[in-house]
């Protein structure tokens, strides 16, 4: 597994693989066209472009044998009630292609950032999980992440029973 940060130089190798990354794993999620709309919104050239260029984020390709299989993308600075925002890191997404899951790819993958972060002197590291998503909260819980709190994802068109999300956090 190799993990390789992305540039406005690789933007459509980065587009292409957060595409196919997603729909593969959650277009079931989405009612309508919901999921046309944030592939949209959420891959387009443009908001790639903006948020590789923006030092608050970092997006990363997960490879494996250099074939291009996944992706990360974390915000270096966040916010999570009662932890202090320069400190705390979130991750923000992490998808793997259907085919690679369950070969230990997002775990390496995940523990690298991970390592990453610490080095970089960040204390806390979060995500949100759908929290009827069992076997992300295992995946999560196996890494050291913790329940924190409730929230709700606010989407357009993304299926009401798949709103409830958990807070999860580890210490670094």
């Amino acid at each position: 597994m190799q993990l390789e940060k992305a540039t406005t130089d690789n933007i459509a190798l980065l587009q292409e693989i957060c595409i196919a990354a997603y729909a593969q794993n959650f277009a079931h999620h989405w009612d309508a066209n919901g999921l046309d709309l944030y592939l949209a919104d959420q891959f387009s050239t443009e908001r790639l472009t903006a948020d590789v260029s923006n030092p608050i984020f970092a997006y990363y390709l997960i490879k494996v044998s250099d074939r291009l299989i996944g992706f990360i993308k974390i915000k270096l600075t966040a916010d999570l009630a009662t932890f202090k925002k320069e400190e705390t890191v979130e991750l923000e997404k992490i998808y793997v292609l259907p085919e690679m899951k369950g070969q230990g790819v997002g775990k390496k993958a995940l523990t690298a950032i991970i390592q990453e972060m610490k080095n970089v002197g960040k204390k806390i590291f979060f995500l949100c999980v759908i929290d009827t998503n069992s076997a992300a909260i295992k995946f999560y819980e196996k890494l050291g992440f913790q329940f924190h709190s409730k929230t709700r994802l606010e989407a357009p068109f993304f299926k009401e029973e798949l709103k409830g999300m958990h807070r999860m956090y580890r210490q670094l």
